[in-house]
């Protein structure tokens, strides 16, 4: 419930909707009124939606789908009577709307559009509204301030004819108050299942029932036209196999220039405590900053543990001197080679001579020392190869794109010289039709459906191609279809098989296997009803599962066919109470309901109801004007209208 009632929640923004509105909302109120030589598809009092009206609307509907999708949307999920009556009654609705706001004069003051454009979080920059943005966004779109506030203007006059209707309806809070008890009252349910499955044993059907069935389910057997097709497919498995043999030199190579990826550096934690030594510093100054280190390290090596004191006495880095004269980890190519040579050559807890650096006389101690750690060359061989022959890949794949969609559009007649210079091999499979892949029951062993490439080949887009002109009619290749960044795929017709109804050995054990089925299901109805029966007169509990307490806002794990039944057992009846329901195919379910109770009114769940219930009723109510408006109005389909539902649009155009 609560999934049905969020699916009718506002999803787009305003700034949105203007994209995909006709282009006559630019015109304002004032240009509300058209004169169209095409035939009208539906009368609205003095106004009318065109033929070409509907086309356009229906070109944009597709592109809007097809680009939101990446191409993936399938135009057939258009091309049928309820799409396109769905469509036109959009068209009827907005002409509608602009019927009463053109007959009520309805206008929007300009501050109003103003605080409407300005609330538009589009157009803000944290949270505030911005001129800057306001431009980028408009420009991006090609559109002038003057045309998006005209058009603003327009939605915004239109808003007045519904907007009130829905934005002030309410539900009255015994209505709500009804809800929230009906959503959590609470019943402890058991339940007693007849498995189908367990009735199967002994089942014959005789071949004159499958026959009989046979004859009567023509149209349920009737397969769609359908091809087989030839296909290549260029994906990063056929751009691995296009790397020749690696050379044991290469992958040395890449291991070296690499390292870092399979093996961590040798690294030393180090303290140090500095003499500094100015530059330029006389023989005398430098021994005798040499000779106070030398005492330095010399006590330092007395008491190793007071190294962190010492440095915070003696270091006149002033840098590390606060914190114990700690430099942190150090690896090889840090330090200048004298000073890493003599870091390096320790041992934890060790401390060095002193080593003349840049700034003076360090005397350094490896707090913690690690070695080097990792995989050597033969460890990680299967590993490098396998990284150098993806980096290949990527490379080849690139190129031998370029070349397929050259070579398929040089020889537009077969596939050979595509698959022959880049070492594919054509593969085939069978049973794609317009709108799926038919089974491997319905198109034999080598359905697309049962193949590797299934997904492959159910792409809308290549059922697309395979039913073209320039493929099924003229026996073309079709272009590279890019069906992922890292597949692509060139299909062409190898045979197409009309629409036409399986034979009956083709069916037969399908047939048999349903009439198996229904009949056992037949069997564990009448055995669960006669059990029924039995329970309403004299209850009991034998034979059923231990009890589950469910409400309509928390249904446990009971289906909804089992909750709802449970629930349509009303509330006066005496307890325990029963009832069944058929769950086809599995089988039969006995309901026993023994407690009734009500539940939590006040559950976090239900915090938002009265609101979402609101909005759900605005709109209801929102569509009950519209029909009241038709009436007013008089909307009436034409003759080109209903051909145009019931045919879509068969001009040459």
């Amino acid at each position: 419930m609560f999934d049905f009632i969020r699916t009718h929640q506002r999803l787009m923004q305003l700034i949105l909707l203007i994209l995909v509105v006709p282009s006559f909302v630019f015109l304002g109120i004032s240009g509300y009124s058209f004169v169209t030589a095409d035939p009208a598809v539906v009368e609205i009092g003095k106004a009318s939606v065109s033929r070409n009206e509907f086309v356009q609307a229906q070109r944009n509907q597709l592109q809007q789908m097809q680009e939101s999708s990446q191409g993936r949307f399938d135009p057939a999920l258009l091309d049928n009577p309820q799409a396109r009556q769905a469509l036109l009654d959009q068209l009827v609705d907005r002409k509608l709307q602009i019927a009463v706001a053109t007959q009520n004069r309805f206008s929007v003051s300009d501050g109003a559009l103003r605080r409407a454009i300005a609330a538009m979080p589009q157009l803000q920059v944290d949270g505030q509204f911005s001129p800057d943005r306001y431009h980028e966004v408009l420009a991006s779109y090609g559109m002038t301030p003057r045309d998006f506030e005209a058009s603003q203007r327009a939605e915004l006059a239109l808003g007045r004819v519904l907007d009130p209707v829905r934005d002030t309806a309410g539900l009255p809070l015994p209505v709500l108050d009804g809800l929230k008890r009906a959503l959590t009252e609470e019943r402890t349910v058991r339940r007693r299942v007849f498995k189908a499955e367990d009735y199967i044993q002994g089942i014959q059907v005789p071949d004159q029932d499958i026959q009989a069935w046979y004859g009567g389910h023509q149209d349920e057997l009737r397969l769609p036209d359908q091809v087989a097709a030839d296909y290549l497919v260029l994906d990063e498995a056929a751009a691995r196999a296009s790397v020749p043999t690696l050379e044991e030199a290469q992958l040395k190579d890449y291991y070296e220039q690499n390292k870092s990826r399979y093996v961590v550096p040798a690294r030393v934690s180090v303290s140090h405590i500095l003499v500094k030594l100015p530059a330029g510093a006389s023989d005398d100054v430098a021994k005798t900053a040499l000779t106070k280190a030398q005492g330095i390290a010399s006590r330092a090596r007395t008491e190793p543990a007071d190294f962190a004191d010492l440095a915070r006495k003696e270091s006149q880095d002033a840098g590390t001197a606060h914190d114990g004269g700690r430099l942190g980890w150090i690896q090889r190519g840090t330090l200048p080679l004298d000073m890493e040579q003599a870091v390096f050559a320790l041992k934890q807890g060790e401390i060095s001579d002193p080593v003349k650096g840049p700034d003076g006389y360090h005397v350094f101690m490896a707090d913690q020392v690690q070695p080097e750690q990792g995989e050597s060359f033969e460890q990680a061989r299967t590993k490098v190869e396998d990284e150098v022959r993806r980096q290949l890949a990527a490379e080849s794949y690139a190129d031998m794109a370029t070349k397929l969609t050259s070579l398929v559009y040089d020889n537009p007649s077969s596939l050979d010289p595509a698959a022959k210079d880049l070492g594919l091999s054509i593969r085939q499979a069978g049973g794609i039709a317009r709108d799926r892949l038919l089974t491997a029951d319905e198109a034999g062993k080598d359905a697309a459906s049962a193949s590797e490439d299934a997904a492959i080949l159910g792409d809308v887009r290549v059922r697309q191609a395979l039913f073209s002109t320039q493929v099924l009619t003229d026996k073309q290749n079709s272009g590279v279809i890019e069906i992922s960044p890292d597949t692509m795929v060139v299909v062409r017709v190898r045979d197409m098989t009309p629409a036409h109804v399986m034979t009956l050995d083709q069916v037969r054990d399908q047939i048999r296997k349903r009439l198996v089925g229904e009949r056992a299901l037949a069997a564990a109805v009448a055995e669960g009803e006669k059990v029924l029966a039995g329970l309403q007169a004299q209850p009991s509990t034998e034979g059923f599962e231990n009890p589950v307490t469910a409400s309509r806002l928390n249904p446990a794990d009971l289906s909804d066919e089992v909750l709802e039944t449970a629930f349509s057992i009303k509330a006066d009846k005496t307890l325990p109470a029963f009832s069944g329901v058929t769950l086809t195919p599995s089988g039969y379910v006995i309901i026993q309901v023994e407690k009734i109770q009500p539940g939590t009114t006040s559950a976090p769940a239900l915090a938002g109801l009265g609101q979402q219930m609101a909005r759900l009723w605005g709109g209801v109510e929102r569509e009950a004007v519209l029909v009241e408006l038709r009436q007013q109005l008089g909307v009436k389909v034409t003759d080109e209208g209903r051909k145009l539902i019931e045919q879509g649009d068969v001009s040459p155009n």
